[in-house]
């Protein structure tokens, strides 16, 4: 697969906002559910994507309710840490969790993400994110736009890799 057509993928994520304090990005991947779901779950998988593709240190990763997960991406803009708990953890199709920024602390979002096999080797991920606020919604709106892309045209490549 051409690193473009990879791109062209990765912006096929439908982001939408359903409330006034929920972020929702819906996508389709070209991999059955349990490929995605050990991507999502496996910390050697996870630092091979989830920070946009920069360097990623998994600190913590605690797979279960009340686990708690941490992970340092080393970007050409500096360090940026994220922490959080696992409050359902529903293999291989839901995970729900915490999620904070070092940059901001004291602002926890809630990040609910459900996979659903399609029954043709491809899995509809749903990530649904609620906020305490609308201007925090607002707020990484503005700022996960790139970042997402990023982070899901190198899942893409995983996957295509055989993860």
């Amino acid at each position: 697969m051409t690193s473009q057509a990879v791109k062209q993928r990765a912006a096929k994520a439908a982001v939408s906002t359903p409330t006034d304090r929920e972020i929702r990005v819906e996508r389709i991947f070209d991999a059955p559910r349990e490929r995605l779901w050990r991507a999502f779950t496996d910390p050697a998988l996870l630092a091979q994507w989830w920070g946009r593709g920069n360097r990623l240190v998994v600190e913590r990763y605690e797979l279960e309710k009340g686990g708690h997960w941490r992970f340092v991406e080393h970007a050409d803009d500096g360090v940026h840490g994220f922490e959080g708990r696992f409050r359902e953890v529903t293999p291989p199709e839901r995970l729900a969790m915490t999620f904070e920024w070092d940059g901001m602390p004291g602002y926890v979002a809630i990040e609910t993400t459900v996979l659903e096999d399609l029954g043709d080797g491809r899995t509809r991920l749903v990530a649904t994110t609620l906020f305490h606020t609308t201007e925090e919604r607002d707020g990484m709106l503005g700022a996960m736009g790139e970042g997402l892309d990023q982070s899901y045209a190198a899942l893409d490549r995983l996957l295509a890799g055989g993860a």
